[in-house]
């Protein structure tokens, strides 16, 4: 692909080539990084919805998801989750429902992705709100009362690193590592 770029210190016109690679991805064509981010971003809100089967059909077969304690740059590996099924019963079936009028919205930040072939890396920090809708009293809300009801608490933070691999086309994640800042409580 070429495109002309206008150089208005010099006034004069440049020509430069450029190859951009394109993949197609729930039929939109994005960048192959953007491709492998939106893996990312299709695993964060399967984990808010707590769709076992969703999520671990982003893994391959044998994919694995790592859980470790960041432990202030110390990393401790805490326990594993190996292939799609157990990976799909931890979400489904080990976490803790969300309340009424309750969600968890998982957010990432700060990709970085590097490719090499049918193989990529990234590393996105993330952070869980926790929200929790009001309850309108039974009385009606008190004179004056405008707005959203609720609270938003920030319960989770870290790093994601999944490694993916393309098969037939589709990114999926091999390992996924998670690196949790807050303690986390295990039975003994």
């Amino acid at each position: 692909m070429q495109k002309q770029f206008s150089n208005q210190c010099l006034g004069k016109f440049l020509v430069i080539t450029m190859e951009q690679k394109i993949e197609t991805t729930g039929g939109h064509q994005v960048s192959p990084e953007r491709a492998v981010q939106q893996v990312l971003a299709q695993y964060v809100r399967a984990a808010d919805a707590l769709d076992g089967e969703k999520l671990s059909n982003l893994f391959t077969a044998d994919g694995k998801v790592e859980i470790y304690d960041f432990n202030g740059g110390n990393p401790k590996q805490l326990f594993i989750l190996s292939g799609k099924h157990e990976i799909a019963n931890a979400i489904s079936n080990l976490m803790k429902a969300h309340p009424a009028k309750g969600w968890s919205h998982h957010t990432t930040h700060d990709h970085i992705i590097s490719i090499n072939g049918d193989e990529a890396e990234m590393d996105a920090q993330f952070i869980r709100f926790d929200s929790v809708g009001a309850v309108r009293p039974k009385s009606g809300w008190p004179t004056g009362t405008l707005g959203l009801m609720g609270s938003v608490t920030p319960t989770e933070s870290g790093y994601y690193k999944p490694s993916l691999k393309k098969i037939n086309g589709e990114w999926k994640m091999t390992t996924h590592r998670i690196y949790h800042d807050l303690t986390f409580a295990l039975p003994e």
